[in-house]
């Protein structure tokens, strides 16, 4: 028994379940990307041709074919040109995903900016004071930056609020953090096109999603409308959140814990293991 399942957990078998795994997770990675953009008309549009094209293989229709052929050879460079912002967004994915620590940042100081922002965020979402505060991570805001005014201070909640007071000069706009400090004011982020979007939101919320669209940064919003306090990143969008629930969200993405380095240490491990079992079965194997 243990020979036979010896010969099943070769390398080759082990290697084919890995490529599919991957193949999969590719394909799931694909469909979240392409959630609830125009993105999805379109893909819907390139299966009905890939269909007619086969059909029409079967059916012998020549002339079909021929036409379908060269939709299909023609149409990978329109899908490059189509695609874009899928694709920019996908290598921004692929860029972020490493393993490297989030920032260079002490808790200490990070739970300091929390503490600060949350001071704000009361202050401003009893008054219905409209806001949009992002936080810059992994992903830089360089290109978001330079559209900013420069502010360079370091977060107090009574600086946060005097740059939301309505009808000031720095109100309209977001506030880009970088670094435990407030970057710049006023800078303009991409609006997101996104059909997931509720359409009683306005533009804050269009940005604050189409920031997490591109980057890993977290975003902020206060509703002038109600008041209501939302969070994005990664492409989701969290309204109605409660003090607990923005402080709990946020010590969870900003601070550093223990559990980072234990799921570092376990896949060094798994990695070990891996390597072991491959020098022992497939190498010993060979000599």
């Amino acid at each position: 028994m243990s020979q036979f399942f010896g010969e099943l957990l070769t390398w080759q078998h082990l290697s084919n379940l890995l490529d599919i795994c991957l193949i999969w997770f590719l394909i799931y990675e694909l469909i979240m990307l392409l959630q609830g953009t125009k993105a999805v008309q379109l893909m819907r549009g390139i299966i009905v041709i890939v269909i007619l094209r086969i059909a029409s293989g079967l059916l012998g229709l020549n002339t079909v074919s021929w036409l379908m052929d060269q939709i299909i050879t023609w149409g990978v460079i329109a899908i490059i040109v189509i695609f874009q912002p899928e694709i920019r967004r996908g290598l921004e994915h692929l860029g972020r995903g490493s393993l490297i620590s989030r920032n260079n940042n002490s808790n200490e100081a990070a739970e300091r900016m929390i503490n600060e922002i949350d001071k704000a965020i009361q202050y401003m979402s009893k008054r219905r004071i409209g806001a949009l505060m992002t936080i810059q991570q992994d992903t830089g805001l360089e290109d978001y930056i330079e559209t900013g005014i420069d502010i360079d201070a370091v977060i107090t909640g009574e600086l946060l609020i005097n740059i939301f007071i309505p009808n000031t000069p720095l109100h309209d706009g977001a506030v880009i953090i970088r670094n435990n400090r407030i970057a710049v004011a006023a800078a303009y982020l991409p609006l997101s096109d996104s059909k997931l979007i509720p359409k009683e939101l306005g533009t804050r919320h269009r940005a604050a999603v189409g920031i997490s669209e591109v980057t890993d940064a977290l975003t902020i919003v206060i509703s002038e409308e109600t008041g209501e306090v939302s969070i994005t990143k990664n492409n989701e969008l969290l309204r109605g959140m409660t003090q607990d629930d923005y402080l709990k969200f946020m010590r969870h993405e900003l601070l550093k814990d223990d559990e980072t380095e234990d799921h570092h240490n376990f896949f060094i491990s798994l990695y070990d293991r891996l390597s072991d079992w491959y020098d022992r079965k497939v190498k010993g194997g060979k000599n």
